[in-house]
């Protein structure tokens, strides 16, 4: 009789150790869940910052920059230009260049501690087709640049023609603000799986003017590579110009997941 009650008890003491180890696994189960639930927040947050702050860059600083090249250039375009305009001309550019100091600030808030970039987008991006246009807008801003394609054109998965497109756009915004006068040259090579670019300039053939920069240009073009799987690279070359290449992989199955970056 008390060997049964003793081992009735030995079992409930039993059950009742097992039930509060699995309450307890099971709250630090929900615990942990939790937790990675909120840095998962939190990492999507940081690359959602950090894809505002590229797209920020590659946009709104590419036209400033232009808007300051072209005031800076447009009175050496008329004979003796009036005063007034040239006064207005200077402040146009110099509300440019504040601008874009006050663009890099911000820039540097977004990027902070930004893990990498998004894999997502609400509208819709530029892509190569888009190309002409941009090369209107720096012609008509006093570079001159030509575009030579090898192979055969196609349509590439949106990540890439997106990433091709602004690695050309940073290249020739920098060629305006960093090489006035020089020329430059733009090759797009479809190979069978890969999308290979280069954008070459010579040596500035007048003197830049001064515009604050803080390098986020070069790292968002080699971060757009990378993302998909690509190389990048820049350098001087030289003859005292500077190049600019990148090959993207065109293969959706290589750039699948990632290729409505933005």
């Amino acid at each position: 009789m008390i060997t049964g009650a003793l081992a009735l008890f030995a079992l409930a003491v039993l059950i009742g150790a097992v039930v509060r180890g699995r309450r307890e696994d099971h709250a630090r189960l929900t615990e942990q869940i939790a937790a990675t639930a909120r840095e998962r927040a939190l990492r999507t947050v940081l690359e959602e910052r950090t894809r505002i702050a590229r797209e920020l860059h590659d946009v709104v600083a590419h036209h400033l920059s232009l808007i300051s090249i072209q005031a800076d250039a447009a009175p050496y375009r008329v004979h003796t230009p009036p005063p007034e305009l040239v006064a207005e001309l200077a402040s146009i550019r110099a509300n440019a260049l504040e601008g874009l100091a006050e663009l890099r600030r911000m820039l540097g808030l977004l990027r902070s501690n930004g893990p990498g970039g998004s894999t997502t987008g609400t509208s819709p991006q530029p892509s190569l087709a888009q190309l002409d246009g941009l090369l209107g807008n720096v012609r008509a801003a006093g570079l001159h640049t030509t575009t030579r394609i090898e192979g055969t054109a196609r349509h590439l998965p949106p990540g890439v023609e997106l990433s091709a497109y602004r690695i050309i756009q940073e290249a020739l915004s920098n060629v305006l603000r960093h090489a006035p006068g020089a020329e430059s040259s733009i090759e797009l090579t479809y190979a069978r799986d890969a999308l290979c670019l280069r954008v070459v300039n010579g040596p500035a053939t007048l003197s830049a003017a001064p515009i604050p920069g803080s390098g986020h240009g070069v790292i968002g073009m080699r971060e757009r590579a990378v993302m998909l799987g690509g190389d990048f690279a820049c350098g001087p070359t030289p003859d005292g110009g500077y190049e600019v290449s990148a090959a993207l992989p065109a293969s959706p199955s290589r750039a699948a997941g990632k290729e409505t970056y933005a």
